[in-house]
């Protein structure tokens, strides 16, 4: 099996709502992995091209840095928990990834840290 991972990070603010109670505005340095695994290669010996990952990886958070997740969709109308940045990043990446990796890799995880030691991983 192998798996590539790549990280990227960016500043941004949100409110979440816990037990209907919702919490007041702060802001993170939110730290994004993304894995992507397959249990063989292509025929250059690659999952896929990190820098790729990377753009595309890019792409999916420019939006968020410097902002309010409440105020950028899907969160205007999902909670924006560091769960759900996660699978949005998640199934962002991997369809904005199809067709640009080996036969059998695919986007398996994306964790978010939000602050030290708190990390949350969604796996596809």
């Amino acid at each position: 099996m192998f798996e590539i991972t790549v990280q990227a990070e960016f500043c941004a603010a949100h409110t979440i709502t816990i037990n209907k109670h919702e919490e007041p505005i702060h802001g993170h340095n939110w730290r994004v992995t993304a894995a992507v695994t397959a249990d063989r290669l292509d025929h250059d010996g690659l999952l896929c091209d990190f820098h790729l990952v990377e753009r595309e990886l890019q792409a999916i958070i420019a939006p968020f840095i410097n902002n309010n997740l409440n105020d950028i969709h899907p969160f205007t109308s999902l909670n924006p928990t560091a769960e759900h940045v996660a699978m949005h990043i998640g199934d962002q990446l991997a369809e904005k990834l199809d067709g640009h990796l080996a036969n059998n890799a695919r986007v398996t995880r994306v964790s978010i840290t939000e602050a030290p030691g708190c990390v949350a991983t969604y796996h596809r």
